[in-house]
Order: structure tokens, then sequence, then C-alpha cells
């Protein structure tokens, strides 16, 4: 487990050095929308995965009660 973080964090790593060494100047315009739009993207990811998995997370949540199979009440 621990080699496969250490090659994760390596590989990481290389890609955001690679990325800052290698950068060329873009000519191109991003709009100020556009970051709204990602944002909008990624948090209807997280609504539609808890909605999805809302009965897995309510279970871990929330304790059931203990009844003993053996005991019955009279």
């Amino acid at each position: 487990m621990i080699h496969k973080l250490k090659y994760f964090t390596v590989t990481l790593a290389l890609f955001l050095a690679l990325g800052m060494f290698l950068e060329r100047p873009a000519y191109a315009y991003v709009d100020p929308g556009s970051s709204l739009l990602v944002f909008q993207s990624i948090s209807a990811m997280i609504t539609g995965a808890l909605f999805y998995f809302r009965r897995r997370l309510k279970a871990l949540i929330t304790r059931t009660p203990v009844n003993p199979a053996n005991t019955r009440e009279k």
C-alpha cells in the first residue's frame, strides 16, 4: 500500500513539474462564467452521488436496536 502511495505521489509531482516548466502562453479568452459552470457540474455530481447512495449513508449514520431472537414478550 505504501509503495502505491509513493508511486502516486512521485507521478503527481512529475506531472505538476512538467506542467509548470513546459507551459506555453495561451492566446485565448476564458469567460468568467466558465468557472461557475465547472463548479455547478462538480456540485451536481456530488449531489447525485449522495442521492444515489442515500440508503447506505443513512444505514451508516443510524443505529438499529438489537433484539435477541430467542426472547419474546408475552
